[in-house]
């Protein structure tokens, strides 16, 4: 096999990591390519279940003795503790690695370290390698436990006009069968679905990820959290059907923020607390609204489809804007049909101060 460079290598661990996405957490996504002295790939992993061998040990493992005198490639610091696995910097020593490449230092205060550990041990340490690559790719996990509440996207569905439901209230099905399937493959990716109690009285929804060959409930699934200040959710909403864990969050048990209604910014750190790093904010418009106001959404995904109301409530409600100079502007970052629809993603633009 022919030799690769540290860049092309990195660019492979970063695919790597991406296996792992939706099912990691608590830990974050990694992948790790292993280099012999001569530049040839001897060993390659992803961190692929939480609990599981982190991605530096299965890429040792497949490498074996042709680790000694090479090079890691790692998207994300190794880690220095032990936990459900052992350190991975030591790992690395004891194979005889001689150089290790980082993408990203780990903010996790009870996990790094390695980098130091590794200079300690006389292993050459360098970072930056496709950086923002490797930040992309664990985005949720990096945003969560640099600040201490999860990564926040909005999901919303609704015509060109901008309706979430008819003037009589119906809204099945707005979007297309293809965008609602591509929905569950979103829920997969993230650790709790939120919804509001009014979406629950209204729609009745499961809040589940379907396995996207079948339509079975996906293995794993997503805490179901339903916001309902005074407790209204129904003994037998289908948010209580057993099919996944569910949480009512009420204002007695998170707080009351000034309106009496549940403090969103204490919701988001008990969930943080709870192991949650991604979250999916899917309804209604009033919490969508409050969330927005309170700067607590980190990316928005849109399924536009292509039909007209006229009439009907609308997919955001109040959020804090009265003026077209308080409105929340948006980089959109992709655009993609699916099916007859389109998905739009954007994430909303900081201020500045």
């Amino acid at each position: 096999m022919a030799s690769v460079s540290v860049d092309e290598a990195m660019r492979r661990a970063v695919a790597l990591a991406a296996r792992g996405l939706g099912a990691t957490s608590p830990n974050p996504v990694v992948g790790c390519v292993l280099l012999d002295p001569d530049g040839e790939v001897v060993g390659e992993g992803f961190h692929a279940y939480a609990g599981g061998p982190h991605a530096e040990i299965v890429a040792l493992a497949q490498a074996g003795t042709r680790a000694r005198g090479g090079t890691a490639v790692v998207t994300l610091e190794p880690c220095d503790h032990t936990g459900r696995t052992g350190p991975c910097s030591h790992a690395l020593i004891a194979a005889g690695v001689t150089r290790v490449v980082i993408a990203v230092p780990d903010p996790n205060p009870v996990a790094s370290g390695g980098a130091a550990t590794l200079r300690a041990a006389g292993v050459q340490v360098a970072f930056g390698v496709r950086a923002e690559e490797a930040e992309a790719g664990n985005v949720a996990w990096l945003t969560s436990m640099r600040r201490g509440w999860p990564y926040l996207i909005w999901k919303y569905a609704a015509t060109l006009d901008g309706r979430s439901a008819a003037a009589d209230g119906t809204s099945m099905w707005i979007t297309s069968e293809a965008a609602r399937t591509d929905v569950h493959a979103l829920r997969g990716t993230v650790d709790a679905v939120i919804a509001g109690v009014g979406t629950v009285l209204t729609d009745d929804p499961r809040l589940t990820a379907r396995n996207l060959r079948d339509g079975t409930l996906a293995i794993r699934q997503p805490l179901r959290v339903v916001v309902d200040s005074s407790g209204r959710t129904p003994v037998d909403a289908r948010v209580r059907d057993g099919a996944a864990r569910t949480w009512v969050a009420t204002a007695a048990e998170v707080g009351a923020g000034p309106d009496g209604r549940v403090d969103l910014a204490a919701l988001l750190a008990e969930l943080h607390h709870r192991g949650v790093r991604a979250a999916l904010l899917e309804g209604g418009p009033t919490l969508a609204g409050a969330f927005l106001a309170a700067g607590l959404i980190d990316k928005i995904v849109g399924y536009v489809a292509p039909k007209l109301l006229g009439a009907g409530p609308t997919a955001l409600g109040h959020a804090g804007v009265t003026s077209i100079a308080d409105a929340v502007d948006l980089e959109i970052t992709d655009v993609t049909q699916v099916g007859p629809d389109l998905r739009i993603t954007a994430l909303p633009r900081k201020r500045e101060a």
